[in-house]
């Protein structure tokens, strides 16, 4: 498994095969919405109640779990593309992303991919620059990037999250290069 290829096949024909409620996030999820950026390993936001079933598909394969808490999960086997990255969806908003995820066709694996929308993983991308501020630059380099490729946002729904966190001055720059500075 250590091409991604065959990595995120196999992955995606056993979240299918177990009926697990996921969507991809992470830097895969921003080249999927037309904003590319390297990355080595996978993300997934993936339903609470589904964890178990991925856990067990997951060490039966190979991997060891590096990392559990209520939140997270992380898992390694080794390789360029061994790490794959879980967040526990349980809280409201997180069920919304997955139920909002869009089915993008992957030329790559030719299997299709469930994908949180462009505005929820910017919303991913505020929360985790409000969790741990020294991520800051890299969060908002990848907002930007969305901002400059997406035409299509729902600019109701972004302001949301950077208010939820406490950032709404960093929206309002936002939307003044990005929607109104056109």
């Amino acid at each position: 498994m250590a091409d991604l290829e065959s990595l995120l096949g196999r992955l995606l024909r056993e979240f299918d095969r177990r009926k697990t409620r996921y969507a991809l996030i992470g830097g895969f999820a921003l080249g999927a919405h037309g904003a590319p950026r390297a990355t080595r390993d996978l993300d997934f936001l993936v339903h609470n109640e589904d964890m178990p079933g991925v856990h067990e598909f997951l060490t039966g394969a190979g991997y060891r779990r590096v990392h559990h808490s209520d939140n997270v999960s992380q898992y390694d086997m080794g390789g360029p593309w061994g790490a794959i990255d879980f967040i526990h969806a349980f809280r409201p908003l997180a069920l919304e992303m997955i139920a909002r995820a869009v089915s993008k066709d992957s030329a790559l694996i030719g299997l299709p991919l469930k994908v949180v929308r462009a505005e929820d993983l910017i919303g991913l991308k505020v929360q985790s620059l409000a969790n741990n501020p020294s991520r800051r630059h890299k969060e908002l380099a990848d907002i930007e990037s969305l901002l400059e490729t997406r035409k299509d946002l729902d600019w109701t729904r972004i302001r949301e999250f950077f208010v939820l966190f406490g950032l709404a001055d960093a929206y309002a720059e936002l939307e003044a290069r990005f929607k109104h500075g056109r």
